[in-house]
């Protein structure tokens, strides 16, 4: 493997020019292609045409991972030992495991960020008695997306607390899934569930 330093070139095809051009390494701060963050400070080769980035090095790849990781960190919440019973409840009504708890949350976080009238209610849920308990069993939710919904979530429903926000997603599964069965999220959510079994 070949270890590139500032100033280093060497030819390059240019996504941007459509041609073998010329590419010189230089540290950039490089956003992800999908607009979910930016990698500061790494080298890249830059076209020495069009001044965009060509050439992503392999020495720089345990930086764009390094990123990449901590946009994945787990969200973790503490909560009742009853919650988390209504998660495995909901995903047994649905005709799955307790495998499918973190589906079903990043589900809900999904439609409901989607979905500011609904929303909004959230917060009525957190008022009820089920809300309340003792914290004692830990819920853990992976993926950069879920990070983003979570933060729109937030804005629409005002509940800056995230616990308190995953305690009011739950809640809100329990009303759809165990109490009033609406049809809507049950049936798409079983759809999911025979895809993924």
């Amino acid at each position: 493997m070949r270890i590139f330093k500032v100033g280093d070139s060497q030819q390059a095809i240019c996504e941007h020019c459509h041609s073998l051009e010329n590419a010189t390494f230089h540290l950039r701060d490089v956003p992800f292609s999908d607009g979910s963050g930016v990698v500061k400070n790494v080298l890249v080769g830059v076209c020495d045409k069009c001044d965009q980035v060509c050439v992503l090095p392999h020495q720089s790849t345990p930086a764009v991972k390094k990123q990449l990781d901590s946009q994945r960190k787990p969200i973790e919440s503490r909560l009742p030992a009853h919650l988390v019973d209504i998660l495995n409840l909901a995903t047994y009504e649905l005709g799955g495991s307790t495998d499918f708890v973190p589906s079903l949350m990043k589900y809900y976080i999904h439609a409901l960020a989607s979905d500011e009238k609904a929303a909004k209610k959230i917060v009525l849920l957190l008022q009820s008695e089920l809300a309340q308990g003792k914290a004692d069993k830990r819920l853990s939710l992976k993926g950069r997306r879920v990070f983003e919904e979570l933060d729109v979530l937030k804005a629409i429903s005002h509940i800056e607390n995230t616990t308190d926000l995953i305690k009011g997603v739950i809640l809100k599964i329990n009303d759809d899934i165990l109490v009033k069965k609406r049809p809507k999220p049950t049936r798409e959510l079983k759809n999911i569930v025979a895809a993924v079994a």
